[in-house]
């Protein structure tokens, strides 16, 4: 994978979460979530497919190496606050890493950082789902995710390491094709019909081969339609 390196300073953990899914009831129905995660202190083991003490309730649409780390900025927080009209706690969108300066406007698909030891790729948005209302409250909160374009996003692990609250960020590579976290997002709720972009995305190799895969689809689909 060709990159541009730009290596740098880029923001910091303002706080390390993990946490095993838990039962909780949802319209209800229990149901089974890994979103309720906990700030811890000290160094935590990262490895292929997760941190140690961590784990996700739904194995089709969360985990795996290319959803190993999900991240969330700390910015947004006071926006939810205010919205919700309640503070909010480090965690509170089961993100492992609650991130200062790692905006969605700014971070790339291919993004290489390395946080205290370990070595990590950005590797698709977090689209959200459900969970979050469960979690916070109102229904229509993934929609309010998907307008504001606050999703957080996912990092693949490329070297395995330990991880601390209070850990820089430092950016040790961009990735190719310049696609933000937040391009990328509307791409997954928009893009069926925009051939160029999906094209683009679906050549992405450090895009999440599942996103890479349905771009794909989405793509032969319009071409399908306009022959």
């Amino acid at each position: 994978m060709e990159t541009e390196m730009k290596t740098g300073l880029k923001g910091q953990v303002a706080s390390l979460n993990v946490g095993k899914p838990k039962t909780m009831e949802y319209r209800n129905q229990p149901l089974s979530t890994g979103i309720y995660k906990l700030p811890v202190a000290g160094k935590v083991a990262l490895h292929m497919e997760g941190f140690d003490g961590d784990g996700q309730a739904d194995l089709v649409n969360h985990g795996g190496p290319d959803k190993a780390v999900c991240v969330y900025p700390v910015e947004h927080y006071a926006y939810w606050e205010e919205q919700l009209d309640r503070k909010l706690d480090y965690s509170a969108f089961g993100e492992n890493i609650t991130a200062r300066g790692l905006l969605e406007t700014e971070v790339c698909i291919g993004d290489v950082y390395e946080i205290g030891t370990a070595l990590l790729q950005v590797s698709q948005p977090r689209f959200p789902c459900f969970k979050l209302s469960q979690k916070h409250g109102p229904a229509d909160m993934p929609a309010r995710v998907l307008s504001t374009g606050f999703s957080g996003f996912y990092f693949r692990v490329l070297r395995e390491g330990r991880i601390a609250a209070g850990d820089q960020i430092v950016k040790q590579e961009s990735g190719n094709g310049g696609f933000t976290v937040k391009q990328v997002l509307y791409f997954m709720e928009h893009g069926r019909k925009d051939q160029s972009g999906l094209a683009e995305l679906a050549r992405l190799e450090s895009l999440a081969s599942g996103i890479r895969e349905r771009f794909q689809r989405w793509l032969e689909a319009a071409e399908s339609a306009e022959s």
